[in-house]
C-alpha cells in the first residue's frame, strides 16, 4: 500500500518532497552557519590588529571602529528578519546574504591599505549578516517549532558548530597572515587572509546546495512563491545605501553613537508596542523574552573584549610559548588566542546539552532566566583570572596558560547567556513575531558590541608605549573592573528570577 506523504506546513508546494527528519533538517542549516561563522572570525581574529599594524590605527580608534562595525553587523538583522518572514523567504535571504558576505571579504582581499576601502567591504559584510544570521536562525526556530524539550538542545548543538568553523578559521588566519607576510617580504598576508574567509562561505553555498531538499519544507510564505525579481531589485538596492551609510557611519564615530543609540530606542519602543498590542496569552512570553534580551546587552559588552582588549593583552603581555613541565609544546601568534574561546565552546556544548536533555523536566532544570544568572558568575570568575595574570608575570608577560583558563570560564559563561539567547527567543516569541524578534535580539547585541568596544578604550596603551612591565597594570586594571561589573549582573539576573517564574508560568498556561 502507498505510503501517505509528508505534508509541512508550508503548503502544497512543498508536499511532493520526500521527508525528512528534524536532524537532518537541522545538520544542513547548521552547516552553513558553520561556514558563515568561519568567515566571520576568521576576520575578527585579525581585524583589529589589521587597524593597528596595517592602517596605523591608535588603540581607541581601532577599538571604537571595530565596535561600531559589530555593532552595524548585529543592528543590521532587525530588518533582514523581517525582509526574511514578509519579503523575500527566509530560506532565500540565508542564501541571498551569504553570497554577499562571500563579496565583502573579498573586497578586504584586495591588496591595497586604503581606510576607505577597509570601511565599504565592512558595509558589505554588514548588508550580508542582516540578510544571513536572523533567517539562520529563524530555520532552526522552526524546524523545532513547538518542541520546548528540544529548543534548548537544538540551539546549543547549533552553537558548538557555529564553534567549530571560527576555530578553524581564527587559527588559520594569522597563520596564512603570517606565512604570506614572511614570503612576500611585505604586507600581502593580511588581504591573502581575508580572502580565505570568503571561499569559506562558497564552501557553505555549496553544501547548501547538495542538501537543499533536506530544508526545502522550511521558511516562510514567500518562500512558497516564485522570485519576485522586483523586490529583490529593492532589497539590493538598499543594500547598496546600507553600504554607504556604513561607511560613513565607520568614518565618524559621533555618527556611529548616534546611529546605535538611537537603533537601540526604535528596537525598545517597537517591543514594547508589541507588548502592549499583543494577545494578552502572548504578553507574558514577550516580556520575559524583553527581560532576558536587556540582561544579553550586558552579556555581550563583556564579549566585545574577546577582539578588543583582550585581543591586544595578548599581543602585548602574553607569552606566546607553550610550555609544560618545562618542555616547549607550540606557539601561537596573538591572534590564535582568540580560538581558545570556540575550542572550550565545543568541549562544553555536548556536555551542556546532554544535561539539559536529562535534567528536563526535573527539579533539576534550572530556567532559562537561572542559566543566565549562573552565566554570569562564571563570566565574573573568568575575568578575575585575567585580572590576576599580573602574579604569574614574567617581565611583563603572564603565562599563555592563564589565557586558557580564562577563557574557559568565560566560554562556560557564553554558553549560558549567549547559547541560549536565541532558544529565549524560540521559547517565548510568537511565531508570527519570529524574524523581527530574532533581529531585534541581535540589535540589542550590536548595540552591546558598541558599548564594549568604549569599554575597551579604558585599556588604551598610548602612543609609543612598549614596554610590558607598563602596559600589564593597564589591562589587568580593566579585567578586575569587568570581573566586579559581572558580579553585579549576577546579582540583577538573580534579583529578576521571581518575575522571570511569574512570566514564564502566565506564559505555559496560555500556550
Amino acid at each position: 500500500m502507498q505510503q501517505p506523504q509528508h505534508q509541512p506546513d508550508l503548503g502544497s508546494r512543498f508536499a511532493v518532497s520526500p521527508p525528512v527528519t528534524q536532524t537532518r533538517s537541522f545538520l544542513t542549516v547548521a552547516l552553513i552557519e558553520l561556514w558563515e561563522r568561519f568567515g566571520y572570525y576568521g576576520m575578527q581574529a585579525l581585524i583589529v590588529y589589521f587597524m593597528v599594524q596595517r592602517l596605523g590605527f591608535d588603540d581607541t580608534r581601532a577599538t571604537l571602529v571595530w565596535g561600531a562595525a559589530a555593532a552595524l553587523i548585529y543592528v543590521a538583522p532587525a530588518i533582514g528578519g523581517w525582509i526574511g518572514d514578509k519579503v523575500l523567504g527566509t530560506r532565500r535571504c540565508m542564501i541571498i546574504g551569504a553570497i554577499i558576505l562571500s563579496l565583502g571579504y573579498a573586497l578586504m582581499g584586495i591588496p591595497v591599505s586604503g581606510t576607505w576601502l577597509t570601511f565599504v567591504a565592512l558595509g558589505v559584510i554588514v548588508v550580508g549578516n542582516g540578510l544571513f544570521k536572523p533567517n539562520t536562525a529563524n530555520l532552526v526556530r522552526k524546524i523545532y517549532e513547538g518542541d520546548d524539550a528540544k529548543i534548548d538542545s537544538a540551539f546549543t548543538i547549533y552553537y558548538m558548530a557555529v564553534n567549530v568553523g571560527s576555530t578553524v578559521s581564527m587559527l588559520a588566519t594569522p597563520a596564512i597572515k603570517d606565512h604570506f607576510n614572511a614570503t612576500s617580504g611585505g604586507d600581502l598576508g593580511w588581504h591573502m587572509a581575508f580572502a580565505f574567509c570568503s571561499v569559506g562561505l562558497w564552501v557553505g553555498l555549496l553544501t547548501v546546495g547538495v542538501l537543499r531538499r533536506t530544508v526545502n519544507h522550511i521558511g516562510s510564505p514567500p518562500d512558497e512563491l516564485p522570485l519576485d525579481w522586483g523586490k529583490l531589485a529593492l532589497v539590493l538596492a538598499g543594500g547598496v545605501l546600507t553600504v554607504i551609510a556604513s561607511t560613513f557611519i565607520l568614518e565618524y564615530q559621533w555618527l556611529a553613537r548616534l546611529f546605535v543609540y538611537a537603533a537601540g530606542l526604535v528596537v525598545l519602543g517597537i517591543f514594547i508596542h508589541l507588548i502592549r498590542a499583543s494577545q494578552a496569552s502572548e504578553r507574558a512570553g514577550l516580556v520575559a523574552a524583553l527581560v532576558l534580551t536587556l540582561q544579553t546587552v550586558f552579556f555581550f559588552i563583556f564579549y566585545q573584549q574577546m577582539s578588543t582588549s583582550l585581543s591586544l593583552f595578548a599581543l602585548r603581555n602574553v607569552n606566546l610559548d607553550f610550555s609544560l613541565f618545562g618542555s616547549h609544546l607550540f606557539t601561537w601568534s596573538p591572534a590564535q588566542f582568540q580560538a581558545l574561546n570556540a575550542i572550550w565552546i565545543m568541549v562544553l556544548s555536548p556536555v551542556l546539552a546532554w544535561i539539559y536533555t536529562r535534567s528536563s523536566g526535573s527539579r533539576l532544570d534550572l530556567s532559562i532566566a537561572a542559566k543566565f544568572a549562573l552565566g554570569f558568575a562564571v563570566v565574573a570568575a573568568g575575568f578575575f583570572t585575567y585580572g590576576f595574570a599580573g602574579a604569574f608575570a614574567v617581565n611583563g608577560l603572564t603565562s599563555s596558560w592563564i589565557m586558557i583558563a580564562g577563557y574557559g570560564l568565560y566560554s562556560l559563561g557564553e554558553l549560558l547567556v549567549s547559547g541560549l539567547g536565541l532558544a529565549m527567543i524560540a521559547r517565548y516569541v510568537p511565531a508570527r513575531m519570529g524574524g523581527f524578534m530574532m533581529g531585534a535580539y541581535f540589535v540589542a547585541v550590536g548595540i552591546s558590541q558598541y558599548l564594549g568596544g568604549l569599554v575597551a578604550t579604558m585599556a588604551s596603551v598610548p602612543e609609543g608605549m612598549t614596554d610590558p612591565l607598563q602596559t600589564l597594570p593597564i589591562y589587568t586594571s580593566l579585567f578586575n573592573k569587568l570581573g566586579l561589573a559581572a558580579i553585579a549582573c549576577t546579582f540583577i539576573a538573580l534579583a529578576a528570577l521571581p518575575l522571570m517564574r511569574r512570566l514564564t508560568a502566565a506564559h505555559h498556561a496560555h500556550a
